[in-house]
């Protein structure tokens, strides 16, 4: 799942370095956030349908083995074949042995964000196979040769300029940067694609039990094309990625476009149940479906179990501070923003993820905007527990917070250890505030005014005031 080597600090910098990521980010947040709250005024009562979301997933995920065994014998039943993948490596392994069994040459892929966390697109070109992102997004930065920077608008640290010059090269030739242009051009080169693909690869934004059915959100229609031309189609889920019943579905696809980007519906929603059958003009000769774990069963029965309810809109990284500065690539992982800082270790561990934790101001925006209530900035805090609790953080922050305990346990040190401080801090102090400073000191004030410290503490006055019994003991 990691996407970088470098270090959590140096990803972090160079977004703030990124004028235009900075400037893209703050209108994108703007654009999302008015959109969510038109689109949720005519539901009438938001929380009564976050609440019935809420619970459709609680259910679901409380009975996951159930309902999976449902899915696989409906996907079965009707033609379909059905693949538990426990990693990575075996979801992997699935897919690329049945390119090589079939000499595929051309793959084309709807936005999957499970392949993208598997690494799929490089097994799969390890073969020689051509594999092309039709989402436009997705291939921008395919051709960019980067991972998504968001969840729904993986593209959105590009300006039109970086895309026109990536398109140019395919072109052969200068494209003007004239977005209607890119886009015809983008729209022909894949067209071709999809009439030469031997194998297509989608995502599925929710499986649905009861019928062996996949349904994919879509805005382009890219996603028709792809599991409907070649003749086969893989489809990759991450296994909680299911609801019990279309009932149960209405709900949910009623909040994901409204909670993503402020669409009361999205422009295509795909349901596909089965391989072709002898009426049907299309579709593929052969479905098959790759249900993956890859960790996720880490959080069944824990108390992150709530994370598995995600239905991935990407209302967390719409409306988190935290975001708005660093954008998608500094988390490092292909799930980004509050879903990415709570998914990513919960099911991989804090091996590669022990920072992202800490990449919140524990606001508690995300959880107000999740549409499914995942109580996001409660496992942050939970996160920063564990890795405390199993000694992950720094020796010298282990250190300064016992010391910290030891003298605010004493009434002398503490007094003694105010007096210090405000000493201290006076050195970088001005009308304005504290300005400047040592360390970790330095990086907050150069981003933060704080006030100086009071000329005299709440603690001297308050001994003063008793001294003269001005205080009158209740």
């Amino acid at each position: 799942m990691k996407t970088s080597n470098l270090p959590f600090h140096e990803r972090v910098d160079t977004a703030f370095q990124d004028d235009f990521l900075q400037e893209s980010l703050k209108k994108a947040q703007e654009k999302f956030r008015t959109g969510k709250a038109n689109t949720y005024k005519p539901l009438g009562d938001p929380e009564r349908w976050r609440k019935r979301a809420e619970e459709i997933r609680k259910h679901t995920i409380d009975n996951l083995d159930y309902y999976l065994d449902i899915l696989a014998n409906n996907i079965e039943k009707r033609g379909g074949k059905v693949f538990f993948a426990k990693t990575a490596a075996e979801a992997s392994q699935y897919v690329t042995d049945l390119a090589r069994s079939k000499a595929v040459k051309t793959v084309v892929k709807s936005k999957s964000m499970i392949s993208e966390e598997i690494h799929l697109n490089q097994a799969l070109e390890k073969l020689g196979a051509d594999v092309i992102e039709t989402d436009l997004g997705e291939y921008i930065i395919q051709l960019a040769g980067e991972t998504p920077s968001h969840i729904i608008v993986p593209a959105i640290h590009k300006n039109r300029k970086q895309i026109a010059e990536l398109l140019s090269k395919v072109a052969g030739k200068e494209l003007p940067d004239d977005p209607p242009g890119l886009y015809q051009f983008a729209r022909k080169v894949l067209r071709e694609k999809f009439l030469q693909a031997d194998l297509g690869i989608s995502g599925c934004n929710f499986a649905v039990a009861e019928t062996g059915s996949l349904l994919l959100v879509t805005n382009e229609g890219n996603g028709r094309f792809t599991t409907t031309f070649p003749k086969a189609h893989v489809i990759m889920m991450g296994m909680e990625r299911i609801v019990p019943r279309w009932k149960d579905l209405d709900t949910l696809i009623t909040l994901l476009p409204r909670a993503a980007t402020g669409q009361k519906i999205t422009t295509y929603l795909t349901a596909i149940s089965g391989p072709r059958s002898e009426n049907d003009i299309d579709g593929p000769e052969e479905l098959h479906f790759v249900i993956v774990d890859n960790g996720r069963l880490n959080a069944v029965g824990s108390k992150y179990q709530e994370i598995l309810h995600c239905i991935r809109c990407g209302a967390c990284l719409n409306i988190c501070p935290v975001y708005r500065h660093i954008g998608g690539h500094a988390y490092g992982s292909v799930y980004s923003g509050p879903i990415g800082a709570v998914l990513s270790p919960v099911i991989s561990g804090f091996d590669d993820w022990s920072e992202l934790p800490y990449a919140s101001s524990l606001c508690g925006a995300c959880t107000d905007a999740c549409p499914v209530r995942i109580p996001l900035h409660e496992m942050l805090v939970d996160l920063r527990h564990d890795q405390i609790e199993q000694k992950l953080s720094p020796v010298t922050e282990r250190m300064a917070f016992k010391m910290f305990g030891k003298m605010t346990a004493t009434p002398k040190y503490y007094t003694t250890g105010l007096k210090a401080g405000k000493t201290m801090l006076n050195l970088f102090s001005s009308r304005e505030g504290i300005e400047g400073g040592v360390g970790k000191l330095k990086n907050w004030t150069n981003e933060r005014t704080f006030p100086s410290p009071a000329p005299q503490s709440f603690r001297s006055w308050w001994k003063s005031r008793k001294k003269n019994n001005d205080v009158k003991e209740v």
